[in-house]
C-alpha cells in the first residue's frame, strides 16, 4: 500500500487514497450505506476532469483509510462521520 496513500511521482494527486477519501468523506452523511455514497461518489466522477474512473476497490480502501485514521464509524450497515 506504500506509495497508494499520497500521491508520488508514479500516483498523481487526484488518484492518491488521501484525495479519494478526503471526496468520500464530504459525501458521507449521518446514516449512509456504503451503496449509497458509492452512487454520489460516481455520480461526482463523472463531473470531474479526472483522468479515468475510480475503481470500487479504491474507493473502499479510501473507506478504511478514514475508518483506520478515525474519521467514520459503521454501525449495523451505516456509516457515519466521527464528532469529536
Amino acid at each position: 500500500m506504500e506509495g497508494m496513500i499520497l500521491p508520488t511521482k508514479h500516483l498523481s494527486p487526484d488518484r492518491a487514497i488521501i484525495t479519494i477519501a478526503s471526496e468520500v468523506f464530504e459525501l458521507i452523511n449521518n446514516r449512509s450505506t456504503v451503496s449509497s455514497v458509492w452512487n454520489e461518489f460516481q455520480e461526482k466522477q463523472r463531473g470531474c476532469m479526472r483522468q479515468g474512473e475510480i475503481p470500487y476497490d479504491w474507493f473502499v480502501l479510501s473507506l478504511d483509510f478514514l475508518y483506520l485514521i478515525g474519521s467514520i464509524e459503521e454501525d449495523s450497515g451505516r456509516l457515519s462521520r466521527v464528532t469529536k
